[in-house]
Parts: structure tokens; sequence; C-alpha cells
């Protein structure tokens, strides 16, 4: 007894080799849309990273600064022989520090306005 034979359509073979091309083109670009998101999203992580980093070191120079000047007033400020002369370098280095204080804020604000344009 012979078994009966079953054959394929070939008009569903056809079909099914489609659907097969048709997927591994949905998946091809699918992962192609991926990788390129993600391209995009770790080139704007380093971006903000270095953006971060940038705004970090100017804090902590403009704090090195600072500390700095308040030293230097300080060792004057000791050294003033009357009242006098201590309120008028106090008022001196006051005018001087909000001068400084108003100048650092604009640079760090351009850094930021800056780093937020890169994003």
């Amino acid at each position: 007894m012979n078994a009966p034979t079953f054959e394929i359509p070939a008009e569903l073979r056809d079909f099914a080799e489609k659907s097969v091309e048709q997927a591994r083109t949905a998946v091809t670009n699918l992962l192609g849309t991926v990788v390129k998101s993600a391209e995009q999203l770790q080139t704007s992580s380093t971006t903000v990273h270095g953006a971060i980093q940038s705004v970090i070191a100017k804090g902590l120079d403009q704090v090195q600064t600072n500390a700095s000047t308040t030293f230097d007033f300080a060792q004057k400020l000791v050294r003033t022989r009357d009242p006098k002369e201590a309120f008028e370098l106090q008022s001196e280095f006051l005018r001087s520090q909000i001068a400084t204080l108003q100048a650092q804020a604009k640079d760090l604000g351009a850094l930021a306005q800056s780093a937020a344009k890169g994003v």
C-alpha cells in the first residue's frame, strides 16, 4: 500500500514565502529604527553629560575664585588699624563680590543656555 502523497499547492508556498519575506523586511526595518533611536539617545546622553561636566567645572572654578577672594579679604581685614578702615575695606569687598556674583551667574546662565541648545 502506498501512502497518499500530499503536496502543498504552489500558491500556498508562494504566499508563505512572501509572508516570510515581508516579516523579515518588517523586522529588519524595526531593528534599524531601534538602532537609530539608540544611537540618537546615546549622542544626546553624551551631549548632556558633557554639558553637565562643563557646568560643574565652571561652578567649581567660581567657588575656588570666591574662596580665594574671601580669604584675601579676611587677611586684609585682620591687618586694618581702625574700624573706619575695616568698614571701608568691607564695603569695597561687598561691592566687588556683588559684581563678581552677577558676572558668575551670567556666565553660568549662558553656559546652561548653550547646553540646552546642544541637547
